[in-house]
């Protein structure tokens, strides 16, 4: 196929599809190799960014998905009426730093290292499209296992769970490193993330 044709195709899938599409199979659905397909993609991003359009396609670990342009995203969050995204509460981001560095965890594992019931902030967290059911631990009374989800890897600027900011050392347990970060310091909502990530609410929890 030409590569207008192959370009066109790209874009009209991953824009038709709204979620993430896996390299493979969409690969497989243009008949072409990944390398070639990853190569349609860098130069349509390159294309957009140059032009200031108001596209953009993210990586999101072995997918690509469409979505808007953050050069774009105060005046589309305008047109849309979208509540500014407002930061996680100290609590919710614990919560949730626990659970993107350990994963999967248990609420049973993510209280005993917070010290207090952490029922409400996880279902919020789950409500949020943020963490996500992930299989039952094999163990008296099968606790359910929580994960992050693509919702998290996007609001968040990652384009997979490797890329989280290394977490600071302590010296022995309990003692903090002098200058040593907090979790809500180590991992933060990404500070220029594209206007669709207001379908994901961040308000307290």
């Amino acid at each position: 196929m030409e590569l207008n044709y192959m370009s066109g195709a790209v874009e009209s899938i991953l824009f038709a599809s709204g979620d993430p599409i896996e390299r493979s199979k969409l690969a497989e659905v243009l008949e072409i190799e990944p390398e070639r397909l990853d190569q349609i993609i860098g130069e349509l991003r390159e294309s957009y960014r140059a032009e200031n359009r108001g596209l953009d396609i993210l990586t999101i670990e072995n997918s690509y998905q469409m979505c808007s342009s953050r050069y774009y995203g105060e005046i589309t969050k305008k047109a849309l009426d979208h509540r500014k995204n407002t930061p996680l509460s100290n609590a919710a981001l614990e919560i949730l730093s626990i659970v993107a560095y350990n994963q999967p965890v248990t609420k049973a594992y993510v209280e005993q290292i917070r010290g207090v019931d952490c029922f409400y902030g996880i279902n919020a967290l789950v409500e949020k499209g943020l963490i996500e059911e992930k299989g039952r631990l094999d163990a008296p009374g099968r606790p359910w296992l929580y994960g992050t989800t693509p919702d998290f890897l996007r609001c968040f600027g990652l384009a997979s769970l490797d890329q989280l900011p290394e977490l600071p050392r302590l010296e022995q347990p309990g003692d903090e490193v002098e200058g040593q970060q907090s979790f809500d310091d180590v991992l933060q909502p990404a500070a220029e993330a594209p206007a669709f990530e207001n379908n994901v609410d961040l308000s307290p929890v």
